[in-house]
């Protein structure tokens, strides 16, 4: 992470996410100042506790985008939430603390992985002498001294080498040159492979709230009773997979990935809470009803923000310096109607912009993978060339932001059922058509749309 300065953060956003320049600044300091603390002296590092986020914006302005790269570029444990599917302690429902066990499983994921580079070489090989074993079993010492004692001293030494070894090392250097070019990737082979232990029974606990408990009582009777083994004919390109995920599961030891994880998601974990305001109580409540229940989840909420212990199956997790970006729209509730506790747990807030004409031209234009370019390529496995005019693009974000200005703003996801509206024909006569080349001009959008700009009630032709 010391590559990623808050400026070639911000660059590395700007490829995906047009606009929210503030919102893009915001997680960028907060990125970096994660790497910064982890530099100061320990008993330093300690006192430096991560600045929360809010951002605030109507859906599909970008804020689950920002958060989502931010994620992928430090390379970090992130977990999406919403915080409207949890209910409070005593409650059915998920409790909120499982957040916190999701983002574990996803850094012992990372661990997992980071372990498995390191050890997949020495497992390629060791699953190469498997496969040549199965290829030409070794020979056993066969022809050995009927009187040979190895208790005894004066017997001397067991003859090491039998008659045709020589040859037979020859033989297994030939099969291990055709192994490693692939010649024999076709020839069938017997091995023994472990049955999954699955316990059907245990699917009962697959209730809403009670997922952990199940994964937890499977786990113990997976340990509990003994693996299953069968013997099963499969083509050597497959045995050499299968044996080398059964020495990666030798390999790997999962005591060192847990602890790596749980460092992991302790400097470095991020939650994504979306929806917050969804738990907001509304202006002037009456203290009963929905807003109680509220209320009561974000009670449950703020000591995991404010930093508490989780116990995970992997271990107690401390969540003093894990990174919470919560994110709403809070159209029919105020940021002030959190519980003060967990407002001031949110020091850093961003409003991100409404997107406009301008904004759905760059969107469509120049990000990394934009809608045009999707559409353009799909087309092109059909053999179809999709060409898009001059100022047709530029006609599609002016119908987008009127459709948003006219019914519900859903932000840049308009484009998505707009670009499928106007593209349904195409794309379902392409195969058709290979060899064409179809231009969308300007025109070609008012004839395809017209029933959408005509009508004022657009909801019902239009999500």
């Amino acid at each position: 992470m010391e590559h990623l300065t808050p400026k070639e953060i911000v660059r590395e956003l700007d490829k995906y996410i047009i606009g929210q320049e503030k919102a893009k600044r915001k997680v960028a300091i907060a990125l970096r100042n994660r790497w910064r603390r982890l530099q100061l002296p320990e008993d330093i590092r300690d006192e430096v506790i991560p600045k929360n986020i809010i951002m605030i914006g109507t859906t599909g302005v970008g804020k689950t985008e920002i958060a989502r790269r931010l994620s992928k570029m430090a390379d970090a444990p992130f977990v999406k939430v919403e915080a409207s599917k949890f209910t409070e302690v005593g409650y059915v429902g998920r409790d909120c603390e499982s957040m916190i066990r999701e983002l574990t499983e996803v850094a012992v994921k990372m661990a997992r992985e980071e372990l498995r580079a390191e050890c997949e070489e020495k497992a390629r090989e060791q699953a190469e002498r498997r496969l040549l074993d199965l290829l030409l079993p070794p020979r056993r010492m066969k022809e050995k001294r009927a009187d040979y004692n190895p208790m005894d001293p004066g017997a001397g030494d067991e003859p090491a080498i039998e008659p045709g070894q020589a040859a037979e090392e020859k033989a297994r250097q030939l099969i291990a040159k055709k192994l490693a070019a692939g010649d024999l990737d076709d020839r069938e082979v017997e091995l023994t492979v472990s049955e999954s232990n699955q316990n059907a029974m245990l699917q009962v606990f697959a209730a809403s709230g009670m997922e952990e408990m199940g994964l937890n009582l499977q786990d113990m009777f997976s340990h509990m009773s003994p693996r299953k083994q069968k013997n099963k004919k499969v083509k050597v390109a497959e045995a050499r997979e299968i044996l080398l995920q059964e020495a990666l599961q030798e390999m790997i030891d999962m005591d060192l990935a847990a602890r790596r994880a749980i460092d992991h998601v302790e400097n470095s974990g991020i939650v994504f809470l979306d929806e917050i305001d969804k738990i907001a109580g509304r202006g002037g409540y009456s203290g009963h009803g929905p807003d109680v229940s509220r209320e009561g989840v974000q009670r449950d909420i703020l000591p995991i923000v404010e930093g508490s212990t989780v116990i995970t199956k992997y271990g107690s997790v401390r969540t003093d310096h894990i990174l919470f970006i919560a994110a709403g729209a809070f159209h029919n509730a105020k940021i002030s109607d959190l519980i003060p506790e967990l407002q001031g747990r949110f020091p850093i807030r961003v409003e991100l912009d409404s997107l406009h004409k301008e904004d759905f031209v760059r969107i469509l234009t120049e990000t990394e993978c934009s809608l045009v370019k999707q559409y353009q390529m799909m087309l092109e496995t059909e053999g179809v060339s999709l060409v898009f005019g001059e100022n047709a693009v530029s006609k599609i974000a002016e119908i987008c932001e009127r459709v948003n200005a006219e019914s519900e703003d859903i932000g840049a996801r308009r484009l998505h059922t707009i670009m499928e509206y106007l593209l349904e024909n195409v794309a379902f006569t392409a195969s058709e058509r290979q060899g064409e080349e179809i231009v969308i001009t300007p025109e070609f959008i008012e004839e395809h749309l017209a029933g959408i700009v005509e009508h004022q009630d657009l909801n019902q032709y239009i999500l």
